[in-house]
């Protein structure tokens, strides 16, 4: 089963799709509990915080597009079977 997930990136050409891309993870305690959030390597785009922790942490970068003023990366992550 594969996952998507939205990552925004500042500076464009740092990755394109289709690349592989290795996912680091940290964590940030809020008023709705402990919450995930994920940085491509090495600090190449920034998720927003998601409740739902990944099973895996490499993908393939599916989509990216241009937004006003940074890029919405859309990466496949293959969880479980």
């Amino acid at each position: 089963m594969d996952r998507e997930m939205e990552f925004r990136m500042e500076r464009a050409g740092l990755i394109q799709e289709g690349d592989p891309v290795r996912l680091k993870e940290d964590t940030a305690s809020t008023m709705a509990g402990l919450m995930y959030y994920y940085t491509i390597r090495d600090a190449v785009a920034m998720s927003n915080n998601t409740k739902k922790r990944l099973t895996n942490l490499e993908g393939t970068v599916k989509e990216i597009r241009e937004e006003e003023g940074y890029w919405t990366v859309t990466v496949s992550i293959h969880e479980g079977e």
